[in-house]
C-alpha cells in the first residue's frame, strides 16, 4: 500500500533538530583486534619406507616359478608356448578357460614379470595373434 508522505499519521515522537537517536542498539560483541593466529608445535615428520631389496627375491621365485606343478594351468601355458609354432590366443583361452585380457594379463603379469621369460607376439596373416617363447 502506497502512503503519501504528508497524509501519513506520524506516530513516532519528533526528536529535537539535533542528532538523531538510533532506535536500538547493536546487538554485536566487541571486535577482536587484528592479529595473526599463533603457531602450534611443529608436527613429526614423514619418513620414507626404506626399500627393500627386490633382486634376490626376484631371483628366488624366478628358480620356483620355472618349476610349475605339472598339470597347473601354468604349466598347460608353458606347453602350448613351447610348440614349435607357438600358441594362438585362442588356444590359450581354450586350455585355461580364461577370458581374453586374463590371457593377456597372464602372459605380461607371471611369465614376463614374475617367472622373467620372454614372451614374443606375431600377427599371422589371418589376423590371429600367435605367442610363443623366446629361447
Amino acid at each position: 500500500m502506497n502512503v503519501v508522505p504528508e497524509n501519513a499519521a506520524n506516530d513516532e515522537p519528533s526528536t529535537p533538530s539535533g542528532k538523531p537517536s538510533p532506535a536500538k542498539k547493536p546487538r554485536v560483541g566487541a571486535q577482536a583486534r587484528h592479529v595473526a593466529p599463533s603457531k602450534g608445535k611443529p608436527a613429526k615428520r614423514a619418513v620414507r619406507a626404506k626399500k627393500s631389496n627386490t633382486a634376490g627375491k626376484s631371483a628366488k621365485s624366478r628358480k620356483k616359478a620355472a618349476n610349475s606343478r605339472e598339470g597347473s594351468k601354468t604349466a598347460k601355458f608353458l606347453d602350448l608356448l613351447k610348440r614349435p609354432g607357438g600358441a594362438t590366443s585362442a588356444d590359450l583361452m581354450k586350455a585355461t578357460g580364461w577370458q581374453a585380457h586374463s590371457v593377456r594379463g597372464f602372459i605380461s603379469g607371471v611369465l614376463g614379470k614374475k617367472m622373467g621369460l620372454t614372451v614374443t607376439s606375431t600377427k599371422v596373416e589371418d589376423g590371429e595373434r600367435r605367442y610363443s617363447l623366446k629361447r
